[in-house]
């Protein structure tokens, strides 16, 4: 079996409610791969700000050409990829652009065998659990309040919410309204996603402490490993962090560090399923457990296969299937915190054709 077409188109997708910050849309490029028996395989990548053209752009014009006439092996494939994309960068777009491709082809192999993608990895279990995630710094309280008991009443029983408020009484409160509503045995967890500085995060973490949460996402900027084990020292709270860090390299200074306590790799932001698979493999050699970031329609199926599962992240009305862009559910389910797949061969995403196109210029 050889590569003997790879295929791109890019889409918009408005979001149901802008983000923190006036984010109102996601980007998405899927990619489609055909195998010269007819199989084929889609991938996709994924961005709510910038790169979606460029990421549209390097596919079809390097990474189309790279493959073409090679048997879809992800692993040698990817590797060539990030040898031809260096030039572009190891991360950021080149690695959106790898990832669309690498997942085209672990779908392909996994439909050409006729098996799921997690059999295809290799299954280690039927379940995981999910934690319900909001992107609502900017809610007032009450609605905070109201978003977290929709999420309590579907059965959840771990929530993050975020944190990095200017005023960190303003955080303190909030948090000590949701431990309140969700009870003493629930878990949650907090996300700063890098607004603070050390004196800050100091500062902050101090008052929310007594809350008890499982962890505390990107306390710092998440490149400055220095600050985070300096942090180490002022908080015993575990640390989470791996959305802002985009390559394997960087998970293994985070890891060596010592203040990674939770990884959550992005599939997408990392390039990819193959350097996901080997960034899991990573973590676990350090007895860390991985949280996949984002994307629940596949990290819930990379968690039933990593060796180390902490949960999944069901990011509240933001799913593929919630904005309308799958053909038909993927086969991931999310059912009362517990996240299951049952995708058929590959893993289950089909993108219609009919979405908004990605806007040019």
């Amino acid at each position: 079996m050889r590569i003997e077409a790879l295929t791109a188109r890019a889409h918009r997708l408005p979001l149901h409610r802008a983000w923190d910050g006036g984010v109102a849309k996601n980007d998405l490029v899927v990619v489609e791969a055909v195998a010269d028996t007819g199989d084929t395989g889609t991938g996709f990548a994924w961005t709510p700000g910038a790169g979606a053209g460029a990421v549209l752009a390097l596919v079809r014009d390097e990474c189309a050409p790279a493959v073409a006439g090679l048997a879809p092996d992800p692993g040698p494939r990817w590797d060539g990829l990030r040898a031809r994309l260096a030039d572009a960068g190891t991360g950021g777009v080149s690695a959106m652009a790898m990832a669309a491709v690498d997942i085209a082809l672990w779908d392909l192999r996994a439909r050409a065998a006729g098996v799921a993608l997690t059999e295809l990895i290799g299954r280690r279990r039927d379940a995981v659990p999910a934690y319900a995630s909001g992107v609502n710094l900017d809610y007032p309280r009450e609605e905070l309040l109201d978003q977290v008991r929709r999420w309590k009443a579907a059965g959840h029983r771990a929530y993050k919410i975020k944190v990095g408020s200017a005023d960190p009484d303003r955080d303190a409160d909030r948090v000590a309204a949701v431990r309140e509503a969700v009870g003493p045995q629930a878990v949650l967890m907090v996300d700063a996603n890098q607004r603070w500085d050390l004196p800050a995060a100091v500062r902050a973490l101090a008052g929310l402490e007594r809350h008890a949460p499982a962890f505390i996402e990107e306390p710092l900027p998440a490149d400055d490993l220095a600050a985070h084990a300096r942090l180490r020292t002022r908080t015993a709270l575990p640390f989470a962090m791996g959305e802002n860090l985009r390559t394997e390299r960087a998970f293994a200074r985070a890891l060596a560090a010592g203040v990674c306590d939770v990884a959550q790799p992005n599939a997408v932001r990392v390039g990819g399923i193959t350097p996901f698979l080997r960034i899991a493999r990573a973590a676990a050699d350090a007895s860390v457990p991985v949280a996949p970031h984002l994307l629940p329609e596949l990290s819930a199926q990379l968690a039933l296969c990593v060796p180390r599962a902490a949960m999944v992240e069901d990011i509240d009305r933001a799913w593929l299937e919630d904005l309308g862009a799958l053909e038909r559910p993927s086969g991931v389910r999310v059912e009362e915190g517990t996240a299951t797949a049952d995708t058929g061969p590959g893993h289950g995403l089909a993108f219609r054709t009919d979405l908004p196109p990605l806007p040019q210029g």
